[in-house]
């Protein structure tokens, strides 16, 4: 890249326009769904009694009957020809936090030299990708391709340009799952069972509970020109180096600030195009750091939240493309600014229309609600360590515990009127009906505003698993990774917590049925004082995974190492909680994953951890040979032609003290670009021995405790010479030109 050249990508950048984007003539939701099988096509495309089999498979469970499936495939290749569609392809999510697709024609010979339009139900129903070629822990040798891809009813197809794309599970051929929406869909089974099993306590009609998920999406965007000139940001997805600029969020006027135009435009236009899509956005506005944003939808059924969010994800990169920009979804693109999270609002919903998270109208409501929020708890007690290598990877290391995000370690904030509540039953001697305080008015003392309505609970924004009102927000999980794997370990870890409370609760009815002082006449059942005992054992159980305070404070991981609970920062050791006997024996109970499912995924996450930090050492050591090293000492040439040309003009003393400071750079320059080559020397080193580990887990263990270290030194040293080198000279566009959107 020339001096100048810089300049002009810059220059580039800023002249580009919004483009005018045209929303349908139509309101949102007239072409909502434009693009998708929903129900609405399903009733018009497909026989009657078709329908209600499929719909019967959606809603109740029941097992899918083959002999549908040509019905069924016959009236979405239908509907999808209408729309234009020439392909079909089954849609997964392999283990490598993105998805896949394989795109077939609707062709097939039709035994006269000509070709005809075909789909039939065993091409809808499966298929077969390479299982080799994905990531699966050994599962699958190379030589071992087989897998299978399968149909999932639940999550509707939809179109993408011209394929029709069928969402799937993956599995090996030996049958254990490669990907994530398989032991998603195991999870979410096991927590309406167990979920609904508890609910029978305090409903008669509640035949099952299903699992809500509202992701925030944060993201940053850049300048396409900008992103180009950036060899670290195409590779990586990060700026590996990079002083950060005189102003950024200091000022705090990002936040909720006003939308820039050309983002504006992009989100207008993505939203119409996700909203085709059935992806329900309803809230975009400027997060903290500049040029980050957040789209949030409406909550939706676990699964298909979380096969919406992956295609979410792959829309914004294309529709960012057409307004100039690149999305940027890594979880720390730049260094001294907020990261991106993908906070998991989360919770329970009954058949019958009750929030299980939510306070109810009557004491059994209340104590509905307790028993689920004291479980949640329980789970996340049990699990902390678990839940916290759900959610770790090399790039969410980078956000973890910076004092923007959640910290690194697990714990759920309550409020004081739950917290107060808790601490009542607990210390309670007498099983007394559990009573709430609705919420309180606030006057403002200015006439024209209405009084508010206050919660019973503030927020708490370091708390990285906080009741909201009627769920829980898990906040931890990292803009760029699929959610589903956080929502796999926590409904796995509820749906055992609450098979624990139900079976120590009919234990202790059978108990009491025959006492006098519980018998039906009493008022207070057998049923009742059992609940309640079981409660009172478990929120004293659970008691340490509850904290109100300041998460980001050093006196709180010294606390928490105290409690019991995970305080581990290497995310290589982190993820051994998967292989912990308490997690094996939770997933196994509940049927979500097996040993050999479970050894797979830390092979691959083990694996996926030391290929990202080796393509970024890879990248470091490539820039800081070749471009910081050069410009910074053609800079430093610049600088002695400076002073051998005030020795020419003036006197010896005064050429001195006038060329002093350009010596102490020459100095400087010379210093910093040794230390950078001795430390890229290192750093090469270090990846080599790191490299000769056969074991993945310990491999990724010394890439975490000897690789990184070394990037952070070489960072230092990069960004010490950015300030010192002359603007004009300075290949890489910097932080000042990245973050600030015009």
């Amino acid at each position: 890249m020339s001096n100048n050249l810089r300049f002009q990508v810059v220059e580039e950048a800023f002249k580009k326009k919004a483009l005018d984007v045209k929303a349908p003539s139509e309101r949102p939701s007239e072409y909502f769904g434009k693009y998708v099988f929903n129900r609405q096509k399903m009733y018009k495309y497909l026989p009657a009694d078709i329908y209600a089999k499929l719909i019967d498979v959606i809603d109740n469970g029941a097992r899918l009957d083959r002999s549908i499936a040509d019905a069924v495939a016959a009236g979405m290749k239908q509907w999808a020809q209408e729309m234009g569609a020439t392909h079909y392809t089954h849609w997964f999510q392999p283990l490598t936090e993105g998805t896949a697709e394989k795109h077939d024609a609707f062709v097939e010979h039709d035994g006269k030299g000509g070709m005809v339009e075909n789909f039939s139900g065993k091409l809808l129903v499966q298929q077969e990708p390479d299982a080799s070629s994905f990531p699966n822990g050994g599962i699958r040798n190379t030589f071992e391709a087989r897998g299978y891809s399968a149909w999932d009813p639940t999550s509707p197809v939809f179109i993408i340009d011209d394929t029709l794309c069928i969402p799937t599970i993956f599995i090996a051929y030996t049958g254990e799952a490669l990907d994530y929406k398989a032991p998603l869909l195991r999870a979410l089974h096991a927590v309406d069972k167990a979920a609904t099993d508890v609910c029978r306590y305090f409903y008669d009609d509640v035949h099952k509970v299903k699992v809500n998920l509202g992701w925030e999406q944060e993201y940053f965007l850049v300048d396409e020109g900008l992103y180009s000139a950036r060899p670290d940001l195409m590779l990586t997805g990060r700026t590996l180096m990079g002083h950060e600029s005189a102003k950024n969020q200091q000022m705090d006027d990002h936040y909720f600030g006003t939308i820039p135009d050309r983002v504006q435009a992009f989100m207008k236009d993505l939203e119409i195009q996700a909203l085709e899509l059935s992806i329900p956005c309803k809230t975009r506005h400027n997060e903290v750091a500049p040029n980050q944003f957040e789209l949030a939808p409406i909550f939706e059924e676990c699964n298909l939240a979380v096969d919406h969010n992956m295609l979410l994800m792959s829309l914004m990169k294309r529709v960012a493309r057409n307004h100039g920009f690149r999305v940027l979804l890594h979880e720390k693109p730049f260094d001294g600014i907020n990261g991106s999270g993908k906070h998991n609002n989360w919770s329970l919903t009954a058949d019958n229309g009750a929030l299980l998270h939510a306070p109810g109208k009557t004491p059994e409501e209340n104590l509905r609600f307790v028993t689920f929020i004291v479980e949640t708890l329980m789970a996340v007690y049990r699990h902390n360590g678990l839940l916290k290598a759900s959610i770790v990877s090399a790039t969410n290391a980078h956000r973890l515990g910076g004092n923007e995000a959640p910290p690194a370690i697990i714990s759920s904030f309550l409020g004081t009127q739950l917290s107060e509540l808790l601490d009542h039953i607990e210390n309670s001697e007498n099983n007394e009906l559990i009573t709430l305080k609705g919420k309180k008015g606030m006057e403002i003392d200015i006439p024209q505003i209405p009084n508010l309505e206050v919660d019973n609970t503030d927020r708490n924004r370091t708390s990285p698993f906080a009741f909201t009102g009627n769920r829980f927000e898990f906040r931890a999980p990292g803009s760029s990774v699929n959610c589903a794997s956080a929502m796999i370990a926590l409904n796995a870890a509820m749906a055992e917590a609450l098979i624990s409370f139900k079976k120590r609760v009919d234990q202790k009815i059978a108990e009491y049925s025959d006492l006098p002082e519980y018998s039906k006449g009493s008022g207070h059942t057998a049923k009742f004082h059992a609940i309640v005992e079981v409660l009172r054992e478990d929120i004293k159980t659970c008691k340490p995974i509850r904290f109100d305070g300041n998460g980001y404070s050093e006196e709180w991981v010294a606390e928490a190492a105290k409690r019991g609970l995970d305080v581990e920062k290497s995310v290589p050791v982190i993820i051994e909680h998967y292989l912990d006997p308490e997690s094996i024996s939770m997933f196994e109970s509940t049927k979500v994953m097996n040993h050999k499912e479970l050894e797979a995924r830390n092979e691959v996450k083990w694996e996926t951890y030391v290929k990202t930090v080796q393509i970024e050492a890879r990248v470091m050591g490539d820039l800081s040979m070749n471009h910081i090293i050069p410009v910074s000492t053609h800079y430093q040439s610049q600088l002695i032609k400076n002073v051998q040309g005030m020795k020419d003009v003036f006197p010896a003393e005064k050429a001195e003290r006038l060329s002093s400071r350009n010596m102490k750079l020459i100095e400087e320059v010379a210093e910093r670009t040794e230390r950078i080559e001795s430390l890229v020397e290192d750093l090469t080193e270090a990846r080599r021995v790191a490299n000769r580990i056969t074991d993945i887990h310990q491999r990724a263990i010394s890439y975490h405790d000897t690789v990184c270290p070394k990037m952070e030194d070489i960072r230092k040293e990069c960004d010490a010479l950015e300030m010192i080198v002359e603007d004009g000279l300075w290949t890489l566009p910097k932080y000042r030109e990245l973050l600030f959107i015009r």
